[in-house]
């Protein structure tokens, strides 16, 4: 039917000449084709993006998967998706087989590519987002098509975490309101990867990964269909409090059947939080509960769309509608508002080349709800007469579905997607739209009817605008982790993207709301910091904010996060918890990348203060994880060759800081005390000795790490003198780190005791204003987010200008600290730095400089972080010893910035082996 009515297009034209029905909402043969596939296959998702930020997309045929991501330019500092790159997949099918469906674990980090015969493999990031290796081969499956997954989930990871659930104003303040998360659901004892597959033969298949990595692969009968041909078509799984889960599955015979499975582990702690030693065992048992049988047999029928009577229904056995979407959700446990009863949702559509008369179809979509019931059993009554010597002990409750009223959609629907950040149901229709709606009572969420309360992004006004072009949008849709950016394959499997907007308080009228202002910006505020808590990526957050927010609302959004995450930023006294604070890293790396240009010019002042303590946070990393090795006694890791290189450069950056610091501070100096009334200048605004130097040895977070990294460079000398078995080129590098500490001009003793004033300076100043530990976060978060000195620090201003600078100026040498060549160090705005930053980029985990030469990089792999465009070179590493520093100083994958990296000239990687990584098995 479909290939006669294309035939008589052509003989008579375009169909579409006439005009006499409506638009088809997406280009005729997608929609049809995607329906089909939806009511066949439960598992067939196109494209998926992880919480890492990696959008991995199957192309058309099926052959090959692909990889994109939101990064930002080098040259121009905007935002947008990356380059696809069609030469290189990051997965291609085999055995003459199609790939069909992706699907990401909990971290983000880990991607299970499923084939058309049921074959999965498993592939992971290693040192960058588009760097993938395969930890799963497909071919450990056979080739069946009884394996064919209708249903898969990734197990939990045991990580509990703070999130957030609402956000109240109350006198012009908001107030975020946090919670502790705990993990739901089964995890694996060991900290491995594993997931739950239901396959179309009724089996749940548990794969999972060995204490040496290695996969093993477990099965239970859910549903016998060896003897009938009732196979199913669909299964949803989700955990559930108690460390089970929850299971329903559909059959071709329009069954919906639940289950409650418990995984136990063999061998396994009794405190799950407790971590096993290398050398422990876990075997997996599942034990299944089948629970209920359900026929969903109200679906309306066909004469329901032509006269609109609701009461006119029929049975669906053999009728018109197919179910295409199949999920289970389930509400945390620890929300707030308590645990909500898990619910099912199916969506039951219509497909195209059974609606004739297609303009006429009223409701092609139905989605049906089931909310689950816990109901006490109790005997018969006549039971009671029964004399029994020992004690009834009560049933236990059994648990019931109860039918929730219908939802009818005027188009079709391709895509459902629950949010559990304001308990959200995102539903995408076949022309395009994307609505929300509250997930227990179906509301649909149009915009804020409390501007005073924000729950989410959806619930505070934020909207999709309509797609561009039916053409563009297609049939295939994901959502970023916050769920404020959507990408789709287009007809030529091309990834597009639509960026949620609002209107950020301007009405229609030209009027200024300030209530809807502030409810965005709490609703952006509160998703940011979500993905914080969560260790998501939350670069679709600061695209909203890059793109749609003027500069003044950046500082608002900036010191909204401060509050909502309770960012400590005063560690004059309590300075060795700053190593442990686990929010600095997120809230500098998003001031950085809001005041980010280009790679040619220079940040500005409120921008580069947290760009530069960064990179002090990680030197000092650096060098604590050094001493750690070294008091471990594991010389031969802290005396790795790459290891002291890497250490090499960073020593050298730290010590030409030092340098620039003290020669700008002598600067600021000896103009202060050459102007005549320097008492009145200093103390009122500060604004002309507001410099870069002054405030990150003013405020308290660089401060402690600079004093951190005096520590360190001392003890890099004194283990020089300890170490033992080194070899030749380990002592030629080690001597290097030692010369280059030992000629500096500036001395790390003389260093030390600048820091020292500087530290008894500013306690005198908060002292001597009775400021207590809670007064001092104020003015500390005005120095690092405006880069202004508050009136309260301008007496330590003074003393260190006055003071402080002439007294350390007798033990330093500023005549060679002036002549010095700083401009390597990025924070210049001279002519010498801008000449430099045109020929130079500098290796931002190795502190070399990499020429500006096309040749040589053509020739060489390198990362670049997507965040802030900074550059890391010599990939992979080439020592076991340099990729496990490399992890767990936490830069592996990520940049010092937090962002993670994208490589470029990935090709060249290609069969190359990560030194210590496990192979495939």
């Amino acid at each position: 039917m479909v290939e006669m009515e294309e035939t008589l297009d052509d003989l008579f034209g375009d169909p579409g000449g006439l005009e006499l029905s409506l638009t088809a909402a997406v280009p005729a043969k997608a929609l049809p084709a995607r329906i089909d596939e939806l009511r066949i296959l439960g598992c067939c998702q196109k494209i998926a993006w992880s919480k890492m930020g990696a959008i991995a997309y199957i192309a058309p045929d099926g052959s090959k998967a692909f990889l994109r991501n939101l990064s930002c330019s080098p040259e121009d500092g905007k935002w947008s998706l990356s380059d696809g790159d069609p030469e290189h997949p990051i997965a291609e099918a085999q055995g003459g087989h199609t790939l069909v469906h992706l699907s990401w674990n909990e971290p983000g980090i880990d991607l299970a590519i499923v084939d058309s015969c049921g074959r999965i493999s498993v592939i992971g990031m290693s040192i960058g987002l588009n760097v993938l290796i395969q930890s799963r081969p497909a071919a450990l499956d056979p080739d069946d098509d009884g394996n064919q997954p209708v249903g898969l989930m990734w197990l939990s990871m045991n990580r509990s975490v703070h999130t957030f659930s609402h956000a109240g104003r109350a006198n012009g303040r908001w107030a975020y309101v946090r919670y502790p998360r705990r993990p739901m659901g089964p995890i694996h004892p060991l900290h491995k990867l594993a997931l739950l597959v239901v396959t179309r033969s009724g089996k749940l298949r548990l794969l999972y990964q060995n204490q040496e990595s290695k996969w093993g692969d477990m099965v239970v009968e859910l549903h016998n269909t060896g003897y009938t041909d009732d196979v199913l078509t669909h299964a949803s799984m989700t955990p559930v409090d108690g460390g089970g889960i929850m299971i329903v599955t559909h059959s071709t015979s329009n069954e919906l059947r639940l289950y409650r499975a418990q995984l136990k582990w063999e061998g396994a702690p009794v405190d799950p939080n407790h971590q096993r030693p290398n050398n422990s065992i876990a075997i997996p048992s599942i034990q299944l509960v089948h629970i209920e049988v359900e026929v969903p047999h109200v679906v309306p029928s066909p004469s329901t769309y032509v006269t609109g009577d609701p009461e006119n229904i029929t049975n669906n056995a053999n009728g018109l509608f197919a179910l295409t979407h199949l999920q289970i959700i389930a509400c945390p446990v620890d929300a707030p508002g308590g645990q909500t009863a898990p619910m099912i949702l199916a969506v039951f559509s219509c497909p195209i080349h059974n609606a004739h008369g297609r303009s006429h179809l009223q409701h092609p979509t139905v989605l049906a709800r089931w909310e689950f019931r816990t109901v006490n059993q109790n005997l018969h009554r006549s039971f009671d007469s029964i004399v029994s010597k020992q004690a009834c002990q009560p049933l236990l409750p059994s648990t019931e579905l109860k039918r929730q009223e219908d939802i009818y959609f005027e188009r079709h629907v391709i895509s459902i997607d629950y949010m559990e950040a304001g308990n959200i149901l995102t539903i995408t229709t076949e022309d395009g739209n994307i609505a929300f709606y509250d997930a227990k009572s179906f509301t649909p969420l149009s915009g804020p009817n409390d501007v005073e309360t924000v729950t989410s992004l959806p619930q505070s006004g934020f909207t999709f605008p309509a797609a561009i072009s039916p053409v563009v949008q297609g049939v295939h849709i994901s959502f970023s982790p916050s769920g404020c950016i959507a990408a789709s394959l287009d007809e030529k499997s091309q990834v597009q993207i639509r960026i949620m907007e609002h209107s950020f308080g301007t009405e229609e009228d030209g009027l200024f709301n300030d209530g809807k202002f502030m409810s965005a910006l709490a609703a952006l505020t509160m998703a940011y910091c979500r993905a914080c808590s969560s260790d998501s990526n939350n670069d679709d957050i600061l695209m909203i904010v890059i793109q749609q927010l003027n500069p003044d609302s950046h500082k608002k959004f900036i010191n909204e996060v401060y509050r909502a995450l309770s960012m400590n930023v005063d560690f004059t006294v309590d300075q060795d918890k700053l190593m442990n604070n686990p929010y600095i890293l997120k809230c500098f790396s998003m001031q950085a990348a809001l005041g980010f240009k280009n790679q040619l010019e220079r940040r500005s002042l409120p921008a580069a203060i947290p760009w530069l303590t960064l990179q002090l946070r990680q030197i000092s990393i650096l060098l604590t994880y050094y001493f750690h090795l070294n008091k471990a006694n594991t010389e031969v890791e802290c005396h790795d060759p790459e290891v002291l290189s890497i250490t090499l450069g960073n020593v050298k950056w730290a010590l030409d800081l030092a340098k620039y610091l003290v020669d700008d501070l002598f600067e600021i100096s000896d103009n202060f005390n050459s102007q005549t009334g320097s008492q009145e200048s200093g103390s009122s605004s500060g604004k002309p000795y507001e410099s870069l130097s002054l405030i990150l040895i003013i405020s308290s977070i660089p401060r402690s790490f600079l004093k951190y990294i005096c520590r360190g460079l001392r003890g890099l000398t004194n283990g020089f003198r300890n170490a033992t078995n080194l070899s030749n080129e380990s002592y030629q590098m080690y001597s290097q780190i030692v010369t280059v500490i030992a000629e500096s001009a500036l001395k790390v003793d003389v260093y030390e005791k600048l820091l020292a004033y500087v530290d008894n300076d500013i306690k005198h100043a908060y002292q001597n204003a009775g400021f207590t530990n809670a007064d001092r976060a104020a003015p500390e978060r005005d120095l690092l987010i405006n880069g202004s000195i508050p009136p309260v620090l301008q007496p330590a201003v003074t003393s260190i200008l006055t003071k402080t600078m002439p007294m350390i100026r007798n033990e330093a040498n500023p005549m060679y600290l002036f002549l010095q060549d700083y401009s390597w160090l990025g924070v210049g705005d001279d002519k010498r730095s801008d000449i430099f930053r045109q020929k130079y980029e500098l290796d931002i985990l190795r502190k070399v400089l990499i020429p500006l030469d096309e040749s040589r990089g053509a020739a060489r792999p390198s990362r670049r972080c997507v965040r802030c465009c900074g550059v890391s070179e010599d990939v992979p590493p080439k020592s076991v010893a340099a990729v496990r520093m490399l992890m767990r100083t936490v830069v592996l994958r990520a940049c010092t910035c937090g962002g993670m990296w994208s490589m470029s000239n990935a090709n060249s990687l290609r069969g190359t082996t990560l030194p210590g990584w496990r192979q495939a098995g």
